[in-house]
């Protein structure tokens, strides 16, 4: 179910994120409830990430079956 959720944001702010949406060809109020849903779901991936690795022995399975080492396209998040 979609909420509805009022913010305030400077001038300078509201001034990238039209402009980004802009670039985008997108309503800006629709660009920024995009881009707010992406940060959430990299914040709740990377809580969740965080607690599969705190598990214990689980690092270690995971180095074992995959390799310690990043592949070549790996890059940070």
């Amino acid at each position: 179910m979609a909420r509805e959720l009022r913010i305030e944001i400077d001038d300078e702010q509201w001034a990238q994120l039209e402009r980004e949406a802009h670039e985008r060809h997108e309503d800006p109020t629709v660009y920024a409830g995009r881009v707010l849903a992406q940060e959430l779901n990299k914040a709740r991936f990377l809580e969740g990430s965080a607690l599969f690795l705190s598990t214990p022995g689980v690092r270690e399975e995971f180095a074992s079956r995959f390799g310690p080492e990043p592949g070549p396209t790996a890059s940070a998040a």
